[in-house]
């Protein structure tokens, strides 16, 4: 089971950092991943995560603004954002892969439990 948080409003240039925490014992074998999907639009990747921390992935929207880690103790993985953007309104989605290998997929479908979401509004 995934738990999305750290959503909010906020205005443009400012950072916020979602969490996602786990409630599996064995989630540090798990690729996870962010997703989004805003009003009217498909679900899009946002970043990933390899189980080790040692490869992530971002998706060029975010590619110097967002920043994906994950604390393998805590059984959390984080979005740092900065830099945000009206466009970057979407309710966020952490996702994890029972997959214990260094690619990180961009396919939604490749990925077995899904968090709520939490929503970020980023005002003009």
């Amino acid at each position: 089971q995934l738990q999305a948080s750290g959503g909010g409003l906020v205005q443009a240039g400012d950072s916020l950092r979602l969490s996602c925490a786990a409630s599996a014992r064995t989630f540090n074998i798990y690729t996870a991943a962010w997703f989004r999907q805003a009003p009217g639009k498909e679900r899009e990747f946002v970043a990933g995560i390899s189980w080790s921390g040692g490869s992530t992935w971002n998706a060029e929207s975010v590619k110097g603004r967002f920043t994906i880690s994950r604390d393998n103790a805590k059984n959390t993985v984080y979005l740092q954002t900065s830099s945000l953007k009206p466009e970057d309104t979407a309710a966020y989605y952490c996702a994890a892969r029972n997959y214990a290998g260094n690619l990180v997929s961009r396919n939604s479908d490749d990925y077995d439990y899904w968090g709520q979401g939490t929503l970020v509004t980023v005002s003009s």
